[in-house]
């Protein structure tokens, strides 16, 4: 089961056994961290809004114009900014860092 590392808004970190399969962002509302995903995952709002660790920044599939749109527009965006539902956990990310963005 691979795993994501994650440094939650108050700057606690924590480490979370991950479902593949499904969106980084399902594993992280499932297991109660601090994301709302009000949209539920259809990339229509940006309250699944993360920053990954630049190590990792490459290894994940590159931005769709309505992730990259949404982002954009948070206030609270940086270079590494991306919107959790739209990356899909895979054996592959096994050890993904990420920091869960604070609430614009």
């Amino acid at each position: 089961m691979p795993v994501i590392h994650i440094t939650n808004r108050a700057g606690a970190e924590s480490t979370l056994e991950a479902e593949s399969g499904i969106s980084v962002m399902e594993n992280l509302r499932d297991n109660d961290y601090e994301i709302d995903a009000i949209c539920g995952g259809s990339c229509a709002c940006a309250t699944c809004h993360v920053y990954v660790d630049e190590a990792w920044a490459a290894k994940l599939p590159a931005q769709d114009d309505d992730e990259k749109g949404l982002v954009e527009d948070e206030p609270t965006c940086k270079p590494n900014s991306r919107l959790s539902c739209q990356i899909e956990m895979t054996d592959a990310l096994d050890g993904l860092k990420l920091t869960i963005a604070p609430e614009a």
